[in-house]
């Protein structure tokens, strides 16, 4: 990235606060369940204007289920979001510095951080906890292991026989919660810009049949 294009990228991120982001995100959503999105900035003119430079008004980590497509679900475009995913929005060491590059190159002013219900991932965890459980493929059980501390949580820790005895939606809020702490335990950058009020993070957890966003925690002002 060149320093022209990372100042006309600072230029137009700069123009929101965190609260306004968020503002403009929950608009977005609300206009998504009431089916009545506008789509916008996805034209020829917005394609053309974004081919030299980016300026996204938010960051977003999310689960990488086909279900949340991150742009559709906020009535968003081109060059709105800088979206980051995988399965069960794990933290990593790649999700981090692409979340710090958004914040520190790009001056994104908010990240949300996006989970939903019944998702694959936390009903893996819970399972995996079973006294039969059988073994999961090696990177498949890396992301795994990370929900399952919110899995024990939730059980007290208590051995459990049947995958319907452990409420995977309490599971999922919890894991959310999680992610949202070891983000900002982990980035330097982050907490930083979170003190010093140019930066929010905000968990989310989606719902799949009503299309809505609700707010979980807020790290920051919104």
């Amino acid at each position: 990235m060149t320093v022209a294009s990372t100042t006309a990228t600072h230029a137009a991120a700069s123009r929101l606060t965190p609260a306004e982001a968020w503002a403009e995100m929950r608009a977005g959503n609300d206009r998504f369940v009431a089916g009545a999105p506008v789509h916008p900035h996805q034209d020829v003119a917005s394609r053309r204007s974004l081919a030299k430079a980016q300026g996204p008004r938010a960051a977003l980590f999310g689960c990488a289920d086909s279900r949340l497509a991150a742009e559709i679900i906020f009535d968003v475009g081109l060059g709105d979001l800088f979206v980051v995913r995988n399965a069960g929005q794990v933290i990593g060491d790649s999700i981090i510095g692409s979340l710090e590059y958004a914040v520190g190159v790009l001056h994104v002013p908010l990240i949300v951080v996006l989970g939903h219900d019944s998702c694959g991932a936390v009903q893996a965890a819970i399972e995996s906890r079973l006294p039969d459980a059988a073994p999961l493929p090696h990177y498949i059980d890396g992301l795994v292991q990370k929900i399952v501390p919110a899995v024990q949580r939730v059980t007290g820790n208590r051995e459990i026989t049947n995958a319907k005895q452990v409420d995977a939606g309490f599971v999922g809020r919890e894991h959310l919660r999680d992610t949202v702490a070891e983000l900002i335990a982990s980035s330097e950058m982050i907490s930083d810009a979170i003190a010093a009020g140019t930066l929010a993070v905000v968990g989310a957890n989606y719902r799949l049949l009503e299309g809505r966003a609700e707010t979980d925690v807020i790290v920051g002002v919104v």
